[in-house]
């Protein structure tokens, strides 16, 4: 089978952690599964198997996060990590270290894109999966991209719905696709998992570099010429746009492979509970004394502090370097608003 060659998308600032996450210790330096190992560190594991070591993963990733990512990850070669100046969302990002790795390993080589934040339970799973996506993408031109099998109506994730059948590979079914709707209404959402051909857009792609990069030249000229033809130096003035909207939408070159592993993308706090699923009442990251509290998400870096509560229900309590956060779980996702105000407030600056 031909090597494949992940790269890490560990750009991100996941501010819905925070105050968790920070500037410098965003969300994929965190420890979220309660194994000690961050969820950068633990993607790196996982894709290492698949490369035959981690002398071929790569992380793409900003300048200021850059340091972090090589104490984080000693394993791999500096060169390898590669420092955005500025982030300029995923499609520059993709494009950028397709060019970097098809100048390394040649337009043949297989090359895999896999954000850091995920949690994947079946590593067997998903490598026998991502074995038949590099199958297909060693020998046709193809971008494959993987389908989370939906056990919701989610209207927080794109959806990719499954058009013509195209073959087998290493015992999975693989489709074209016949088209990507971005986050959904509830009722859309409904419709669509019951027709039982959508799955939600993972992030997850594989392609053979020369593939993307005659694609890119096609349907993002404005990104990838100014890469080919001044490298580094252009990325300040490249569009600011995701691999979806840049190249996933119009190319016909599109596939999808409807995964059969647990995944989650750990979007904000409400992921500790389906992480630690249990039958008590609370999620208790954290020393909690509690009465009548009930459905709540506690966590504190510290543990000899201890978080009490009297009478909540389905609250979301974080204490970390000074700051203390209480939120409705329904509501998590207002956490980047808050933000915005912080950060128009100089007093309130350590705290970011």
């Amino acid at each position: 089978m031909s090597q494949l060659i992940p790269v890490i998308l560990a750009g991100g600032k996941g501010e819905r952690f925070w105050p968790l996450s920070r500037k410098h210790r965003p969300k994929q330096f965190l420890s979220l599964d309660g194994s000690g190992k961050s969820l950068l560190q633990t993607t790196a594991d996982r894709l290492s198997q698949l490369a035959g070591g981690s002398a071929n993963v790569w992380v793409i990733t900003s300048a200021q996060l850059a340091d972090g990512v090589k104490q984080q990850l000693p394993q791999l070669n500096n060169e390898h990590i590669l420092a955005e100046p500025e982030g300029r969302d995923t499609a520059p990002a993709v494009a950028w270290a397709t060019l970097e790795i098809a100048r390394h390993y040649g337009e043949d080589a297989v090359v895999g894109f896999f954000p850091a934040d995920h949690w994947i339970a079946d590593q067997q799973a998903f490598q026998q999966t991502i074995e038949a996506a590099t199958q297909l993408a060693a020998t046709e031109a193809a971008i494959v991209t993987l389908g989370i099998a939906p056990d919701y109506p989610s209207t927080g994730y794109g959806y990719i719905e499954q058009g013509e059948p195209a073959g087998t590979f290493n015992n999975l079914p693989i489709y074209r696709v016949a088209r990507f709707t971005e986050k959904p209404d509830r009722e859309t959402a409904e419709k669509f998992l019951a027709t039982g051909k959508f799955s939600w857009n993972g992030g997850m792609f594989i392609f053979r570099a020369g593939v993307v990069l005659a694609e890119l030249n096609t349907y993002a000229a404005d990104i990838i010429n100014p890469l080919q033809q001044q490298g580094i130096d252009a990325y300040s003035k490249l569009p600011k746009i995701s691999i979806d909207y840049a190249l996933m939408e119009k190319t016909q070159l599109a596939y999808v492979l409807p995964t059969a592993f647990d995944w989650d993308d750990l979007g904000d706090w409400n992921a500790l509970e389906r992480l630690h699923k249990g039958e008590a009442a609370n999620v208790e990251l954290a020393t909690h004394v509690g009465k009548d509290t009930q459905g709540a998400i506690l966590y504190t870096s510290d543990q000899d502090e201890v978080i009490v509560t009297i009478g909540l229900e389905d609250v979301v309590v974080v204490r970390d370097g000074g700051v203390t956060l209480i939120v409705k779980k329904d509501r998590t996702q207002e956490i980047k608003q808050v933000l915005k105000t912080l950060q128009a407030d100089s007093r309130f600056s350590q705290f970011l």
